[in-house]
């Protein structure tokens, strides 16, 4: 089994672009459109890195991010919010709970990726 990435985006078009760009690099992609549908997932079987919207229905990216960092086991996932342009003080907030890395909507394809795989070499070196 390859690299996971769950993408919580509620955008169909932004959802099938990832989704595209992510599986063409080799990555298994699963997403899911809502807050509530993205904790299941998580709590089901963690990802190697999250991608996550702030405004989702059910259950805004705040509350999946602040109860990723709030779960022992879900603590040290990686986590990269996709924001619209304009939304400084959502960053900062996500910042503040512990996001790992912000993409800004509309993203660059190759910026996303090259970010994707730091976090994801990130994440894969020893601590300390």
């Amino acid at each position: 089994m390859g690299t996971r990435i769950l993408i919580a985006e509620d955008e169909p078009f932004i959802v099938e672009s990832l989704s595209f760009l992510l599986k063409r690099e080799g990555y298994d992609v699963e997403a899911v459109d809502t807050g509530s549908r993205a904790l299941a997932v998580l709590q089901a079987s963690a990802p190697d890195l999250l991608l996550l919207d702030i405004m989702l229905p059910e259950t805004n990216g705040f509350d999946v991010l602040r109860r990723v960092r709030a779960s022992e086991a879900l603590a040290g996932l990686p986590v990269m919010v996709l924001t619209a342009k304009g939304q400084e003080a959502d960053r900062k907030r996500m910042q503040e709970l512990g996001a790992d890395d912000f993409v800004t909507k509309p993203f660059s394809n190759r910026d996303l990726i090259e970010r994707v795989a730091v976090l994801l070499r990130e994440a894969a070196k020893p601590p300390g």
